[in-house]
This record gives structure tokens, sequence and C-alpha cells, in this order.
């Protein structure tokens, strides 16, 4: 192999490998000599790769861990299985990773070639997820295109459905997207409205990059969750609230059946206490903490305390058997 960029990029995708190479099986693989292949470590060290050697007759080469992550070279079946597992986790938040994964995902799916684009969206056609149900599903590819636009700073047009299932069409200079682990939302600044607004991913369709750039503006608060937490605030919703509740039960018990970003601390071995803000309506958490299966008390919010008696009153009659009517079938 005589192309020297070329075979530097088959010398690190054979080194990415979790494997020590003797020199002479690369230079087989390479078919070039031995030297050729010190020089190109040598190329290799040089644009930051930490490639170690070991002494010896036959010598080796192995890829270690440096202080800083260099490019990587997947192969086809590598790209296409990271991007696979990157859409599947995509539509349904995951806490703590989530911006990261879908920045990772628009960066990948950007500079896959066609033939495997064509191959991850088939191969995730044909694969059902099993979740838990505690939020809505977002397809990749809306989220991709958002983050793109909003990292790089480029106007975006879509379609809007509201609450009440009003259509528009929005057009936006977008800032973040903000999970908050059962939903995705977009900060952004409507142009026609000219105002920061938030729209839930789930309700959007047809996103559309327009390729004109624009000077990012400053938020009115801080940062854009915190824009988000005071959005839904104003807008009456019961997805702010300070949830406080115990449970008779372990920590690791009660974590496994509620969503992601709940996390209960240890008050002992058979005890927890779940504080987090939750982005949900009264209903909702009534019903996600009944489902736990275990005793517990709520502290806060006062009106979930209320809504959960009256619910429990509500369940208490409907438990009670009553005479069937006649005519029932």
């Amino acid at each position: 192999m005589t192309d020297t960029p070329a075979r530097l990029l088959q010398l690190l995708s054979l080194l990415q490998t979790p494997r020590e190479w003797p020199g002479g099986e690369l230079a087989d693989r390479l078919e070039v000599s031995r030297r050729t292949v010190r020089r190109d470590i040598d190329r290799l060290r040089d644009l930051g790769y930490p490639v170690q050697a070991t002494m010896g007759s036959e010598g080796g080469y192995r890829l270690v861990a440096g202080k800083a992550m260099p490019p990587l070279v997947l192969d086809d079946e590598e790209a296409v299985a990271i991007a696979v597992g990157l859409r599947a986790g995509a539509g349904h938040a995951v806490e703590g990773i989530e911006e990261a994964s879908v920045r990772a995902l628009a960066k990948l799916e950007q500079v896959l070639p066609s033939r495997l684009r064509h191959r991850v969206a088939t191969l995730q056609a044909a694969t059902i997820p099993l979740t838990s149900g505690d939020g809505a599903t977002i397809p990749p590819e809306t989220l991709t295109v958002l983050a793109g636009t909003a990292t790089g700073q480029e106007r975006l047009r879509f379609g809007y459905r509201s609450g009440d299932g009003t259509q528009s069409k929005r057009l936006v200079e977008p800032y973040r997207l903000v999970s908050t682990g059962r939903r995705w939302y977009l900060v952004a600044y409507d142009i026609d409205r000219e105002d920061w607004r938030t729209f839930r991913v789930d309700r959007v369709s047809e996103p559309f990059a327009t390729g004109a750039r624009f000077a990012p503006r400053e938020l009115p608060v801080g940062s854009a969750a915190e824009y988000l937490r005071r959005s839904l605030s104003r807008a009456g919703h019961q997805e702010a609230l300070t949830l406080d509740v115990t449970f008779e039960a372990p920590a690791e018990f009660v974590a496994a059946r509620m969503p992601r970003g709940f996390v209960p601390e240890p008050l002992g071995e058979r005890r927890c206490r779940l504080r987090a803000e939750a982005a949900d309506s009264l209903e909702w958490l009534a019903v996600r903490l009944a489902l736990v299966d275990a005793e517990f008390t709520v502290h806060e919010p006062p009106q979930l305390v209320d809504h959960l008696a009256e619910l429990g009153a509500r369940l208490s009659r409907a438990a009670v058997p009553g005479d069937i009517p006649a005519d029932a079938p």
C-alpha cells in the first residue's frame, strides 16, 4: 500500500482493536516493510495518538489511553452498530447523557455514507424497543435536525401542534434541547413572535434547517433548563412541582420502579426518601407512586397529598362489590 494517508487510516483502525499487534503482522497486513510501520507509528504519535511499543525480537504495538480522545476510525459494521444504538436511545431520554447522545448521533449521521444511513434506517424500522411508556417516542431524525441547527446556529422551520391541537408553522433560532427525563423540549427564539418560546419536541413535525445563520441571543435567565422550568410554571402546568416522598422500601427497589431522574436516597436498609423536581401532572405522579408497590408517605407538594386522598377514596368505593344490573351483559 503506497498511499500514505490511506495506510495510516488502516493502521489506526487496526490499532484501535483492543490487542497488541506484532510489528511483523502489521507489516503483512499493510503490505509494507517493518521500517515503514515504525515510521507510520511515529506519524500517529505526532498526531496525538498514544501508541505504546513493547520491546523484544518480535516487538508489538498497542493503542493506550491518553489525556484526550483522538478521532476514531470505524469500519462499516462498527459505524452502523453505534448509530443504531444511539438512535434506539435518542427517542427515550437517558438521565445524564441524553444531550450528549443526541449530539454524538448528529455528528455521526452527518458523515455516514448513504449506504450506511440506509442500513441504519432499515435496522431501526425493523426494531421495536421495549420501553416503560413514561414518555413520548421521538423520531431520531427530529432530534438530530434540532441538535444540528442549535449547535450550528442555523435557523429552523417546523410544524407545531399546541396542547389544544392548533397547528402552526414556526421559524425559530434554536438555542438548546432540554430533557426532563420523560420529554424533550426545544428552547428557541421565535422569529415571528419576537420572543423566546419552549416547544415540546414530540409535537414538532417536518423540521427543516434553512441554512440561514444567526448570532446567538442572550436568554432572559441563566440557563435553558431554568428557562424551561419557569416557562412550564407560567403556562399553568403541574410540571414544576417539588416532590418529597418517603418509601418503606430499599432505595434500589424504588429506583428500579420509578422513571429516570427520580433517584431516592437511602434512609437505612428498608427505607428511602425521594426529593426531586417533578415535571409532570398530579394525576401522573399519583399513579407512578402507586405503581412502586410499596408503602409511602408524601410530604410535598400539598396538592398531591389532597389528590391522593381523593383518588384513594374513589378506588375504595370502586372496590366495594355492588349489585349488577339485570340488563348487564
